[in-house]
């Protein structure tokens, strides 16, 4: 039986009343966006922003001026960080082939894969201006081929976050505007006379965003329905303590609901980490220490297993967003777990590294969803659809044949007509309701 040091006491899920009020508002706002356009972008932007510009769409000549105020190393990395999403994402782009195949003669089947005409990427700024999350969402997009992306990120403290503008226009955005929350997502999927309406919204945000995202979801295509920050270690008796510790916390600071947690084959490198957590949290100079603590308090667990084998059953069960392993043999994880967002393998990678600059992407499964989906990638931004022709008069006589019987046994009787038709046409059968 797993042993746990420190179980969460705390539910990401929120009260049901907080989560009313909030898929209320967010209705309510969609619903004005619709009605009054442009009007009720600017009276919400005004409200929840105080950001009311002449336009919210950034022309060249402000973007120019815009990035030239962003010092130069910043600069230097956002196109280094890009470099490496978009040589991920291109890899992913090149396994996926577009084929054609005679399954029998005369007989051709094909599929192809089509980029989606317009995509919103929403990039959010309330707590932390999220640079990657332009990386992970328009690069990715722009690989794909999509060709024509929309970008909105929110003012900060009335402020335009110039290093975000920056990191969206290097990676391919057609369009940026300063615009955020609820009536930024509303305003991409229904349209506005100044906004496109699009196809396809991806991006993280905030319990407001979330919730727009998923209400609009059918009317738009949206990347995943995302929750809070996940963290999960498995570690053996080699781990390092410190380092442990060191990535749980790195992790909660993300907000004040991330579940941390470790599953550990030993009970001191469980106990370690538990004081160097609290020790960080504490006693050093971390400035995000108290949203950490917030964190780590109520979601944080550490549980201790009697094998390694018991340990990848028990990740699969929490099914997390990020799962690290601290083993000997890293590599054991990729044949023995199925569920998680995304791996990373032994001591000299850490999620952090995922969420910033290595290249893979970040928007992933949260609350157990990686039980049936992955994260954003190229194949989010296309549509796989598929073609037949059949070439052959007789094959086609056949398959009409074939589609009679079968459509019938169905009680389709138009559908098995359609091949009846061709059975006549091809194969010269005869049959009553044809004159």
């Amino acid at each position: 039986m797993p042993q746990y040091l420190k179980k969460s006491t705390g539910s990401s899920a929120g009260s049901a009343s907080a989560q009313e009020t909030v898929t209320a508002t967010v209705k309510s706002v969609i619903s004005d966006i619709r009605t009054n356009g442009d009007t009720a972008v600017r009276k919400y932007s005004e409200k929840f922003d105080k950001w009311s510009p002449p336009s919210f769409k950034l022309s060249q000549s402000e973007i120019e001026e815009i990035i030239s105020s962003v010092p130069e190393q910043t600069i230097q990395d956002i196109k280094e960080v890009q470099g490496n999403v978009r040589a991920f994402a291109q890899a992913q782009r090149d396994s996926l082939k577009d084929f054609e195949v005679e399954i029998r003669p005369g007989v051709h089947l094909g599929q192809k894969n089509i980029p989606i005409n317009a995509v919103g990427a929403y990039i959010p700024g309330g707590r932390y201006p999220l640079l990657a999350s332009a990386h992970m969402t328009i690069v990715t997009a722009k690989v794909a081929g999509v060709p024509h992306v929309i970008a909105c990120t929110p003012p900060i403290s009335g402020q335009i976050p110039a290093a975000t503008v920056a990191a969206m226009h290097f990676a391919g955005a057609d369009s940026i505007y300063i615009l955020g929350g609820v009536q930024a997502v509303a305003a991409m999927a229904v349209g506005t006379p100044t906004i496109p309406k699009v196809d396809f919204i991806a991006g993280p945000g905030n319990a407001y965003v979330a919730d727009a995202k998923r209400q609009l979801f059918g009317e738009v295509g949206i990347d995943l329905f995302a929750g809070p920050t996940e963290i999960l270690i498995v570690a053996d008796e080699a781990a390092d303590p410190f380092t442990v510790a060191t990535d749980l916390v790195s992790q909660a600071e993300h907000g004040p609901d991330t579940p941390a947690v470790l599953i550990t084959t030993s009970e001191e490198v469980g106990k370690q980490s538990i004081a160097f957590v609290e020790q960080l949290l504490e006693r050093s100079n971390l400035s995000t220490a108290v949203l950490a603590k917030t964190s780590w308090d109520a979601f944080g667990e550490v549980v201790v297993v009697e094998s390694l084998e018991q340990a990848w059953k028990l990740a699969d069960e929490y099914a997390s967003e990020h799962v690290q392993i601290f083993t000997k043999d890293p590599r054991e994880a990729l044949r023995e777990m199925r569920n998680y967002g995304a791996l990373f393998l032994g001591e000299r990678t850490c999620v952090s590294y995922g969420d910033k600059v290595i290249g893979t992407n970040h928007v992933l499964p949260t609350r157990k969803a990686s039980r049936y989906t992955g994260g954003l990638w190229v194949g989010k931004y296309l549509r796989t659809v598929t073609y037949q022709e059949v070439s052959d008069e007789k094959a086609s006589g056949e398959l009409g044949r074939l589609c009679g019987r079968a459509a019938r046994a169905e009680l389709f009787e138009g559908h098995a007509r359609s091949g009846d038709l061709r059975a006549s046409k091809y194969l010269g059968d005869k049959f009553e309701w044809i004159k």
